[in-house]
């Protein structure tokens, strides 16, 4: 397991990609993304579009995207989600799984699911954390290939969309490098 450390939790407060409000603006983003970096092998089309949080993933779904692989907790800024965005969650198709990942961590079952979710041909997936996804975004930009987008909630700002490339791959590997755990063995689980 991984535990953030206090030195690193002002850093991670920094979007790492542009911040959007409307909806339907990401999602022409996360097209334009994919279709820069699109391959040619059809047989087992990647994941293009992974979410991490419940007001994100329900306000792309609610816009007509529902995310490859959307990762939810129940939660939103530490209180219960509205009812609203919990129906819409309850709506989205596909496989579930769930996973125990308790806050400012990243656990090994996490890792190992997200890894799992990201390499399956099975699609949509909806990966519920009983604990706390806020920190999914790095290892998720790790588990995508070139071409993905991940969005995660910046709270009070809006959504950020991180389109996964080398450079951004990069940047998310030296800061889960930081964290306290096996770092070593996390990264090796995900890349």
């Amino acid at each position: 397991m991984l535990e953030l450390p206090e030195t690193l939790r002002g850093e991670l407060k920094e979007p790492l990609g542009e911040i959007y409000t409307a909806p339907d603006a990401l999602l022409a983003a996360v097209d334009e993304h994919a279709d820069t970096t699109a391959t040619t092998d059809a047989s087992s089309p990647p994941a293009r579009l992974l979410t991490v949080g419940d007001v994100v993933t329900a306000t792309l779904a609610d816009a007509g995207r529902q995310p490859d692989i959307a990762v939810v907790d129940g939660r939103t800024e530490r209180k219960p989600v509205d009812p609203a965005v919990e129906a819409t969650l309850a709506d989205l198709a596909g496989r579930r799984l769930s996973v125990t990942n308790p806050p400012a961590t990243l656990s090994e079952p996490l890792l190992t699911t997200l890894r799992e979710a990201a390499t399956s041909a099975e699609r949509p997936v909806t990966i519920s954390v009983d604990g706390e996804e806020d920190l999914v975004a790095l290892p998720a930009i790790l588990a995508s290939p070139d071409g993905a987008s991940v969005v995660y909630g910046q709270p009070g700002e809006g959504m950020v969309h991180v389109p996964v490339r080398s450079a951004v791959r990069t940047t998310a590997r030296e800061l889960l490098a930081e964290f306290d755990g096996d770092t070593d063995a996390a990264l090796s689980m995900l890349e």
